[in-house]
Formats: structure tokens, C-alpha cells, sequence
């Protein structure tokens, strides 16, 4: 049986593992060792949460070994995987504290922060090729099933743009305003190369995030609030869907294949 997996940014800390009583297991991937938090849900399907950032937060995003959580994922039979980020806005036509379903992704060079190409595929094995996109780096099915299930709570919006602004600084404005121009509507410095990796070993993905502020220099913020404040309101905004979907969710068919010569 396919498990479900989520990954969790610095908003969360360790409080769904917590909650669904995760516990931490120790993976060992030829890209180094990760730890994940593991469980079995009341159907019997095991479920499984990765903090980005470990716990207690200790990785910049640069520092984050993106190769060996994508394996720790792979190595646990991931079947579905919905990662979860608080973004900057680049639009006023998307609201702050509302989760968005991502459908696109900017990421003008496909590389890793240390410089390398953004793949599992750094040498010639029987597994490489070419990452065809059928339907795109984001499953069509996912997001429909999170969707359809919290409705209510999901930003209706046709079209939501990642664009990948590699940290550990923030953008400048001119930067911000460049993204927006190219079709960019939020933007953050992860997500990126965990989409596009767990891609590569054929794991459906969906991203789910929420605006903890507006990145670009001539939309107004609400009032002046400390950046731990907005993350606990992403945290709140998105917890419920996290959950419930590693408590109801399912396992869907990869969308897009691996073209092996």
C-alpha cells in the first residue's frame, strides 16, 4: 500500500507530527542520512511528515540536503506528497492567510543551491532520464482531491505561479517586480527542487502554501506584524487540510513519466 507524505515549513515545527503522534525515524539515503516523522493512520495506511528545516529549526534553505529527502521519500513508498510553504504575494489579486493550490513553477535554472544540476540523476545509472511533464510538475489528480475536500477553505483560483527565489536573503523590489512580470503570483526560497526531485522518482506532487505577506514594493501590507506572527497564521491556515489529508487522503496515478533510452 502507497503511504502519504507531507513536507512542513518553518511554520510548523514539529505540531502535526505531534498531533497524529508521528515519530522520528532515521532514513539512509546515498545522499546522507534524514530524519522523518512515521505513523499509521486509523485505515491503516502509513503516513509520514519531513520538517524542511529539521527540528528544532536549524537549515537555512541553502543548507537543506533536498537529494536526501527526496530518497527518504522514495525509500518509503511515498504515493502522493503535499509540500507546504508560506510565500510572498506578487499579486493583490491573491489574499494573504488564504492556502493556494500552486498549478505552475518558475525556475529559471534548474539547479540546487550548492550549484548542481536540480536532479537525482548526477551519474549514469539504469534509473535516469528525461522528466517528461504531461500535465506539469504539479498532479492535476491532487490538487483536485485536496481541493474537492476543503472547498471552503481553498482559494478559488484558476492559476497560481511558483517562482523559485533561492534564499537565504529576500528579494530585492526590483527582483519582486521582475518575477511579477514574468507570471510569477508567490514566490519563496524552497519548494522548487522538492518538486521538482520528487518528480523525478515519480511521486505526485501537490504544493500547498499561503501568503504570510504582499513581496512586491507597491502593495500595501496589513499593519506592521513581526514575521513569527504571519507564519503561526499560515500555520493555522493550512493545518487542518495537512492533516486531514494524511488522515483521509489517497494515494494518486503520476501524471508525467520518465523517458529511459
Amino acid at each position: 500500500m502507497k503511504s502519504l507524505a507531507v513536507i512542513l515549513g518553518s511554520a510548523f515545527k514539529n505540531s502535526i507530527p505531534d498531533k497524529l503522534g508521528l515519530q522520528p525515524i532515521e532514513v539512509d539515503t546515498r545522499w546522507g542520512q534524514q530524519t522523518i516523522y512515521g505513523g499509521t493512520a486509523d485505515n491503516g495506511r502509513k503516513i509520514y511528515a519531513l520538517i524542511r528545516h529539521g527540528s528544532p529549526h536549524h537549515l537555512l534553505p541553502h543548507q537543506i540536503n533536498y537529494r536526501a529527502q527526496a530518497a527518504a521519500l522514495k525509500a518509503v513508498n511515498c504515493g502522493a506528497l503535499v509540500i507546504n510553504s508560506s510565500v510572498g504575494v506578487l499579486t493583490e489579486e491573491l489574499p494573504l492567510y488564504q492556502p493556494l493550490l500552486l498549478t505552475d513553477q518558475l525556475m529559471p535554472e534548474n539547479r540546487l543551491p550548492d550549484g548542481s544540476t536540480c536532479s537525482m540523476f548526477q551519474e549514469p545509472t539504469e534509473q535516469q532520464g528525461h522528466l517528461v511533464l504531461n500535465e506539469g510538475l504539479f498532479s492535476e489528480a491532487l490538487n483536485d482531491q485536496l481541493y474537492n475536500r476543503h472547498s471552503d477553505s481553498i482559494c478559488q483560483a484558476d492559476n497560481v505561479v511558483f517562482v523559485y527565489a533561492g534564499g537565504p536573503r529576500s528579494k530585492t523590489p526590483a527582483e519582486n517586480r521582475m518575477w511579477a512580470q514574468l507570471g510569477g503570483h508567490v514566490n519563496s526560497m524552497t519548494v522548487a527542487p522538492e518538486v521538482v526531485l520528487a518528480n523525478e522518482l515519480e511521486i505526485p506532487v501537490a504544493g500547498l502554501v499561503v501568503g504570510h505577506k504582499y513581496s512586491m514594493p507597491d502593495i500595501e501590507n496589513p499593519p506592521e506584524e513581526e514575521i513569527r506572527e504571519t507564519l503561526v497564521k499560515a500555520r493555522t491556515a493550512t493545518k487542518d487540510i495537512l492533516v486531514d489529508f494524511l488522515e483521509h487522503g489517497k494515494p494518486v496515478a503520476f501524471g508525467n513519466h520518465i523517458y529511459r533510452y
